[in-house]
């Protein structure tokens, strides 16, 4: 079944918006611009200043951590200052809520010129699953938002968030709690549910939130030899979750993920790497990965997905007007990135999607409804890709489409988009690791897709005009390439054996059918 293509709406290149997030561990400042909907980070720092952990060891707010703090947020007023970034919103949480001279310390940020807003623990919950919700448009499950000095539990569904609230287990508190052994850890835990009346079984999905999260799946990816490396939208079974758990916390491990000195006469294990995480996130896994544990035995979820958006961009949603939310965030986001190259090549390539779409077969994929937009997607990246040098087109298209981050994109849409523009450049076999990522048929129709990519901007050099003057479709067992007389010109040898291409990957016969004068395009 076809669905109707939508274009993906004119770019919109809004102001640029400024959150600061005074976490209980790190102190950020993020600057988005692009679209709303798909918001591309224009710059992006970080200060370690461990709020928390004076909050955890003495009640307070530690002058130390305090001291670093207002430094870099002196540094962010002046950076916002100098890019004339005027819609800023400064958010702190946990560690300042909790702690008695948190009022104080919020004082001392306003001095700079910021006006700080202290989130009550269900406020961060909200604005963390309107994160959720907005990279995952239509998710339905739990979000589980963990951070260095709480966790924030919330239900989704609908569009909306419930049952909100935040728990006293972020990454600071973890390694206190579990002092006294894992038997003692789990009650703990399972005692803090049930007070806050989250004891019960869910039985759906559980959207993972917070840097040690992340740096967890970036861990499993890592072990697994994952074809993606973006741990947004990477999935787990909770049987594997709970091996994962198993594995983080063995004595080896524990020892070269946190950099503890060996027993006495014992050599010290080298210190483990993962690419893109840095040694404080590792030297936390084990306590993130024990937390996880409690949560999947205790919530039963369905299956856990972690979001590379949160309370930051939750904030961002929540601004959203009615069309801007209603919009397709990977659609935005692809339009956007290849309006940069031509302001048309949107328009042009929803009108590709529109020609081919009677030469496909209907598609056997259990979401149809949502296949036209990974085709458009497909057809956005195989244009721009165009205008790279030949000898690297290809390989840049790819890792477009499998590496860089499109929210409210899975990995099996990763998986055909990528196989479209590696057709599109003529390669039509599948790469080995792909069918980890989608089912064969689902790639074979990827393929079609490219192919039939590669024709419609051959035509005519990629002229809409050409696409206007000419049809493509199957009729009976041939694939018909039907051309109005005066374009007649345009069907080359190369024309013809793109044609001849397509009808192979389909079964069909190739035809084409140059028009009396006068016809009209069947």
């Amino acid at each position: 079944m076809h669905h109707e293509i939508t274009a993906p709406r004119p770019v919109a290149q809004d102001p640029a918006r400024g959150i600061i997030d005074i976490g209980s561990n790190t102190v950020r400042l993020v600057i988005f611009g692009g679209p709303p909907r798909a918001p591309a980070v224009l710059h992006n720092e970080k200060i370690q200043a461990r709020l928390g952990k004076g909050v955890a060891e003495t009640g307070r707010l530690s002058e130390k951590g305090m001291k670093l703090a207002l430094v870099s947020l002196a540094r962010y007023a002046a950076i916002l200052r100098l890019h004339g970034v005027e819609d800023v919103q400064c958010v702190a949480t946990a560690a300042v809520r909790d702690a008695p001279n948190g009022g104080a310390f919020l004082e001392r940020v306003r001095e700079l010129g910021l006006s700080p807003r202290l989130l009550s623990g269900e406020e961060e919950a909200v604005g963390s699953a309107h994160g959720v919700l907005s990279a995952f448009p239509g998710a339905h499950g739990i979000v589980g938002d963990l951070g260095g000095g709480s966790l924030e539990l919330i239900d989704i569904a609908d569009d909306r968030c419930t049952h909100g609230t935040s728990l006293p287990l972020g990454t600071l508190r973890l390694p206190a709690l579990r002092e006294e052994g894992g038997a003692k850890f789990t009650r703990k835990i399972a005692k803090m549910l049930r007070s806050a009346q989250w004891s019960t079984a869910h039985d759906q999905p559980l959207y993972l939130v917070g840097g040690s999260w992340r740096a967890l799946a970036r861990f499993a990816m890592e072990q697994m030899d994952w074809p993606i490396d973006d741990p947004h939208g990477f999935e787990l079974t909770p049987e594997d979750a709970l091996r994962l758990a198993r594995q983080v916390n063995t004595p080896k491990l524990v020892a070269q993920l946190t950099g503890a000195k060996p027993a006495s006469g014992k050599a010290a294990l080298p210190r483990l790497t993962v690419p893109g995480v840095s040694t404080a996130r590792l030297g936390s896994l084990p306590d993130a990965a024990a937390l996880l544990a409690v949560l999947v035995r205790e919530l039963k979820p369905q299956r856990l997905i972690f979001s590379s958006w949160g309370l930051r961009e939750g904030l961002l949603a929540e601004g959203f007007d009615e069309a801007t939310r209603a919009a397709d965030p990977m659609l935005e986001g692809i339009a956007a990135f290849t309006a940069t190259h031509s302001a048309e090549l949107p328009a042009l390539a929803a009108e590709m999607v529109r020609w081919t779409a009677r030469a496909l077969p209907e598609t056997v994929q259990a979401d149809a409804p949502r296949i036209e937009r990974l085709r458009l997607g497909a057809t956005m990246l195989a244009l721009v890709s165009l205008d790279t040098e030949p000898n690297l087109r290809t390989e840049q298209a790819v890792n477009w489409a499998l590496r860089k981050r499109w929210i409210g994109l899975t990995a099996r849409g990763r998986a055909m988009i990528t196989l479209a523009v590696l057709a599109n450049s003529g390669r039509t076999a599948v790469p080995p690791q792909l069918p980890r990522l989608a089912p064969i048929s689902a790639l074979r129709d990827a393929v079609a897709w490219g192919l039939a990519t590669r024709l419609a901007r051959r035509i005519g050099g990629g002229a809409v005009a050409a696409l206007a003057g000419t049809s493509l479709r199957i009729e009976g067992a041939a694939l018909v390439l039907a051309v109005k007389p005066a374009l007649a010109p345009l069907c080359s040898e190369m024309v013809d054996k793109d044609l001849r291409v397509l009808a192979e990957c389909l079964g069909l016969t190739p035809r084409l059918d140059i028009l009396p004068e006068g016809a009209g395009l069947p």
